[in-house]
């Protein structure tokens, strides 16, 4: 699947359940270009092909590779380790959230969360990386 939209911001979403799938990009394709992969290995596939987005969100179970083998992955990249990570997860613990982030995730949500919440925290990451403007 690619970018559906004819926004200037990209978001790749890596999320293996179809549910959480249709919400993410249902309510975010109204503001951002959205492309779906089921897992981590399609992700990468994506940005090796060099459809790079402005800031990936992605579950921390999904299948063929991660989302923390994901993380490392892009960050020993010289091309990827600069895009923005967001976790999204039903994972609770403080370890795991604590992990993500020291290992280079941006940003961690806890599933179920509330939508405004997650849009609110994809426009701080690109107002930070200069991708959007205040407004």
């Amino acid at each position: 699947m690619s970018f559906s939209n004819s926004n200037n911001i990209k978001l790749l979403v890596v999320e293996d359940d179809a549910y959480m799938q249709a919400i993410l990009e249902q309510y975010l394709s109204g503001t951002f270009e959205v492309e779906i992969c089921s897992n981590g290995m399609a992700a990468f596939a994506t940005l090796i092909k060099g459809n790079i987005p402005d800031l990936i969100l992605t579950d921390l179970n999904t299948p063929l590779l991660n989302g923390m083998e994901l993380i490392e992955q892009m960050k020993v990249s010289d091309f990827f380790k600069t895009i923005p990570i967001i976790i999204l997860s039903s994972e609770e613990s403080t370890t795991k959230k604590i992990e993500c982030l020291n290992r280079g995730a941006d940003d961690f949500m806890v599933k179920p969360f509330n939508p405004e919440e997650l849009k609110a925290r994809i426009n701080v990451i690109l107002r930070r990386t200069g991708k959007l403007s205040y407004q």
